[in-house]
């Protein structure tokens, strides 16, 4: 089911913003021009990673410092094993539209 999330425009480059979608936590980040779309919360501790930072191509927990690939969600390093749940992001006109 696709669903609009946010405009564009409500995202900054380097940015993670958290939106409730249906009942579910996602977060949106803005990384190279790219929006990705992630779960909120960390597979490890659920820490809430809208509060993490970016290291280039990856989101870093503020916790424990896992690191997740911003494009399919991976986890990178200890001490979270699980990937995140990642979403199909779509741009149309200034819509952020996921594919649930």
């Amino acid at each position: 089911m696709k669903k609009v999330v946010a405009k564009t425009s409500e995202i900054r480059e380097g940015e993670i913003k958290a939106f409730k979608v249906d009942g579910k936590q996602i977060i949106l980040v803005k990384n190279g021009g790219k929006i990705y779309a992630l779960s909120r919360f960390c597979t490890h501790e659920e820490a809430d990673l809208s509060t993490g930072f970016l290291l280039e191509d990856r989101l870093v927990c503020p916790l424990h410092l896992s690191q997740f690939d911003l494009k399919s969600g991976a986890a990178l390093t200890p001490p979270a094993t699980e990937p995140l749940a990642s979403y199909v992001v779509e741009v149309v006109e200034d819509m952020v539209v996921l594919d649930f």
